[in-house]
C-alpha cells in the first residue's frame, strides 16, 4: 500500500514537472515569436510583398539596381575591414603583453583594457567626438566627422576583445616547442612565424570574425561620429524610416543587413569551431617582460594611453570647460536646459529617469525569460526529442545577436506598432525590444552557470522524495542566484545604453539618455556640444556602476550559498 502510494506520488510529481517546463516552455517560445520572429518576419515582408499582400520583388531590383546602395554596401564592408584589421594589429601585441609576459603594474594595464567593456557606444562616440574635433587634442588629424573616426572607436572597442580571446590562449601554449627551435638556431620572427601563429591562426580567425560582426553593427558609432553623407545599411534604414517615410525600401536595406551579418555570424562560428578543435592548451605560462619585447610593449603602450585612456580623459576634460575656463556649467544645464534650438522638451535628467525606469522594465523582463530559458537548456534531458528540442532553443535564442538591433527596432515599427499605435506611442515596446538585444547575453552568463551543476545531485534529491520545485529550488537555485548579479548588470548596463532599437521607438516626449546625447550632437551651438558631453560622461558612469555592482553580488551569494 505504501509503496503503491510513493509510486502515484512520483508519477503525479513527473506529470507536474513535465507541465511545469512545458508551460515555461511555451511561454519562452511566444515570447521570441511575438517579440522577435514576427518584427523581423514583419520587416522582411514588407520588402516583398506590395501593399496588396501580393509578391512584389520590384523594390529589391531598384535597391539592388541603384549605384547608391552599392555604394552603401561597400563603405560598411570597408569600415568593418579597417575595424577588424586595426583591432588585431593592436589586439595581438596587448595578448601577448598582458597575457604571456609578467611585469609590475601587468593588471593594471590589463583592468584597463576592461574599459571598453562597460560603456555604452553612444559615450564612446562623444568622447571620440570630443578627442577628434577641431578643438581636441588630436584635432590637428582632421578626422572629426570621418570615416577614420568612426574606424577609431571601432578599434577602440575591439582592441580587448582581440587581447583577451587570444591571450587567453597564448599564455596556455607549451613553450618548449619554441624554446627548442630557438635552440636550433631560429631568430625569435621565426619561431614565432612557424610555430607560434599556427597555433594561434584559428583563435585569430574567431575572435577576427566576432569583431567584424561588432564592426559592421556599429550603428551608434556612425551616428555620433560620421558625418550626414553616405554611411552604413544601419544608418540607411533610419534615414529611409525617418526622413523619407519609405518602409518598404528601409525594409529592403535590412534585409541586406539581416544577410550581412548573418554571413559574419557563420564565419564567425566556423572559425571558432576550428578554435576549439585545433589548440591542445597547458597550465598558463608567463615569462619575464625583456629588451627584446620593446616592439609589442611599445604597441600595446599606445593602445591602452591612447586609443583606450586619452578619448576618456578628453571626454571628462572637455564636459567641464565653460566661456570662464574650469566648472560644471554644462553639468548643470542637464538639469535646467532642454539644449539651444530646442522650444521646451525633455532635459537631459529627465531623459535619464526615462532611461534608468525603461532599463529596469527591460532588465526584469530579460532576467525571466533568460532564467526560464538557461533552465530548459541545462535540463537532462532523457528522450532524444527533448534533447532535439533543447540545441534548437539554444540556436534559436541567439538568433537576435545575428540581427542588428536597427532591425529589430524597424520590424517593432513596422509590426507591432503598425498594428497598434496607441502601443508604440506608450513607449511599452522600448524595454521589450532592448530585452530582446540583452537576451542572448544574459542567456550566455547564465547557462554555463547551471551547466556545472551536476545531474546526480538532482537525481538524488529526487530519490529522496524531493519535489521538483523543491528540487530546483535546493539545487539549482544557489547557482543560478551565484549569476543572477552579473546578469542583472550586464543586462541593466546594456539596456541603459542601447540604441539602434531605441532610436526607432522612443517616442519625443519620453526619450532615452543615449537618444537625447545623439539630438544634442545634431544641433550646433557650444552648449549643446557641451551638454552631450556631460550626458555622456554620467550615462558611462551609470552604466559602469550597474554593471560593477552586479559583478561584486557574486561573491556574497557565494559565501551564503
Amino acid at each position: 500500500m505504501v509503496e503503491h502510494l510513493d509510486r502515484t506520488l512520483r508519477e503525479r510529481q513527473l506529470v507536474t514537472l513535465r507541465i511545469g517546463w512545458g508551460a515555461a516552455l511555451i511561454a519562452v517560445v511566444t515570447f521570441l515569436a511575438i517579440f522577435f520572429a514576427w518584427p523581423v518576419g514583419a520587416m522582411l515582408l514588407r520588402g516583398i510583398l506590395d501593399d496588396a499582400g501580393a509578391l512584389d520583388l520590384s523594390a529589391f531590383g531598384e535597391v539592388l539596381a541603384a549605384p547608391r546602395t552599392w555604394h552603401i554596401v561597400g563603405h560598411t564592408l570597408t569600415m568593418a575591414v579597417l575595424g577588424t584589421a586595426g583591432s588585431v594589429v593592436f589586439g595581438l601585441p596587448a595578448a601577448y603583453i598582458l597575457y604571456r609576459t609578467d611585469f609590475p603594474g601587468r593588471t593594471v594595464l590589463r583592468s584597463i583594457t576592461l574599459v571598453p567593456f562597460v560603456l555604452p557606444t553612444v559615450v564612446v562616440g562623444v568622447a571620440f567626438r570630443a578627442l577628434l574635433g577641431s578643438n581636441g587634442p588630436l584635432g590637428f588629424l582632421g578626422l572629426d566627422q570621418t570615416t577614420g573616426a568612426v574606424v577609431a572607436a571601432m578599434v577602440f572597442f575591439n582592441i580587448s576583445l582581440i587581447a583577451r580571446q587570444v591571450g587567453g590562449l597564448w599564455q596556455m601554449l607549451d613553450p618548449r616547442t619554441v624554446e627548442a627551435a630557438r635552440s636550433l638556431g631560429a631568430s625569435r620572427a621565426r619561431a614565432f612565424w612557424t610555430i607560434t601563429r599556427p597555433a594561434l591562426t584559428p583563435a585569430i580567425g574567431a575572435s577576427a570574425g566576432l569583431v567584424f560582426l561588432y564592426c559592421s553593427t556599429a550603428y551608434s558609432l556612425v551616428r555620433t561620429l560620421g558625418s550626414p553623407g553616405v554611411g552604413t545599411l544601419e544608418t540607411e534604414v533610419f534615414r529611409q524610416t525617418q526622413t523619407f517615410l519609405d518602409l518598404r525600401t528601409a525594409a529592403v536595406f535590412s534585409a541586406l543587413q539581416v544577410v550581412f551579418v548573418l554571413a559574419s555570424v557563420w564565419l564567425t562560428q566556423r572559425l571558432s569551431h576550428r578554435a576549439t578543435t585545433a589548440l591542445r592548451l597547458q597550465h598558463p605560462v608567463r615569462q619575464p617582460l625583456t629588451r627584446t619585447d620593446w616592439f609589442p610593449l611599445t604597441a600595446t603602450m599606445f593602445a591602452v594611453v591612447v586609443i583606450i585612456l586619452l578619448p576618456m580623459v578628453t571626454l571628462v576634460e572637455r564636459s567641464l570647460i565653460t566661456d570662464d575656463g574650469y566648472g560644471l556649467d554644462n553639468y548643470r544645464l542637464l538639469v535646467t536646459s532642454s539644449g539651444s534650438g530646442f522650444a521646451g522638451g525633455t532635459t537631459a535628467a529627465q531623459a535619464l529617469e526615462h532611461s534608468l525606469k525603461i532599463a529596469l522594465d527591460a532588465t526584469i523582463i530579460t532576467l525571466i525569460a533568460a532564467m526560464l530559458i538557461s533552465l530548459i537548456i541545462t535540463r537532462d534531458a532523457k528522450h532524444p526529442i527533448l534533447a532535439r528540442g533543447q540545441r534548437f532553443l539554444d540556436t534559436f535564442i541567439m538568433l537576435p545577436m545575428g540581427v542588428s538591433s536597427v532591425t529589430i527596432g524597424f520590424g517593432f515599427l513596422v509590426s507591432i506598432h503598425a498594428v497598434n499605435p496607441a502601443l508604440g506611442q506608450s513607449g511599452v515596446l522600448v524595454p521589450l525590444a532592448q530585452a530582446v538585444v540583452a537576451l542572448p547575453l544574459v542567456v550566455r552568463t547564465l547557462v554555463p552557470v547551471l551547466a556545472a551543476v551536476d545531474p546526480k545531485q538532482r537525481q538524488a534529491a529526487a530519490v529522496l522524495g524531493a519535489p521538483p520545485a523543491r528540487v530546483l529550488r535546493t539545487i539549482d537555485g544557489p547557482y543560478l542566484l551565484r549569476a543572477m548579479g552579473l546578469a542583472a548588470g550586464l543586462s541593466f548596463s546594456v539596456a541603459l545604453g542601447e540604441f539602434g532599437a531605441t532610436s526607432f521607438l522612443a517616442s519625443p516626449d519620453y526619450q532615452t539618455l543615449p537618444v537625447y546625447i545623439v539630438r544634442l550632437l545634431n544641433r550646433p551651438g557650444a552648449d549643446n556640444f557641451g551638454m552631450a558631453l556631460a550626458a555622456a560622461v554620467v550615462l558611462g558612469i551609470v552604466a559602469s556602476i550597474a554593471l560593477l555592482l552586479g559583478d561584486r553580488i557574486r561573491p556574497r551569494l557565494r559565501r551564503s550559498a
